[in-house]
């Protein structure tokens, strides 16, 4: 694993990273809408049900969080650069884990938890 910095103006991957300014606002919207969507929901939780919130708050979050670098700077900050021998993951950061690991949560926990009634597979 290394430290670097990168900036990222498009999507995971970097995708769209060459488009001519519009995914900017693109992704934008996109984080408000879905993180807005994601809060209505969550609002519906029990409070004592942690399965069911911890992955809404963990994408909200990340989605949030990369809005603002998206915002502030124009381009998300990756800094994050993992390697496994000769393979290369690309650049990510805090958020894009917490989006991550909040949509497999969200996997796990309504998919394969609620199929068994809080019993794993």
């Amino acid at each position: 694993m290394n430290w670097t910095l990168t900036y990222n103006e498009g999507a995971a991957f970097s995708f769209l990273s060459d488009a001519s300014g519009w995914q900017r606002w693109f992704f934008s919207a996109l984080a408000v809408g879905i993180s807005a969507m994601l809060v209505f929901w969550l609002r519906k939780i029990r409070r004592h049900d942690w399965r069911h919130a911890l992955p809404f708050a963990l994408v909200i979050s990340g989605a949030i969080g990369n809005l603002i670098d998206r915002l502030r700077l124009g381009h998300v900050i990756d800094f994050i650069d993992v390697y496994w021998g000769a393979s290369h993951w690309p650049a990510f950061n805090v958020a894009d884990s917490a989006i991550s690991v909040g949509a497999v949560l969200l996997l796990l926990f309504g998919v394969v938890f609620h199929k068994h009634e809080g019993k794993p597979a």
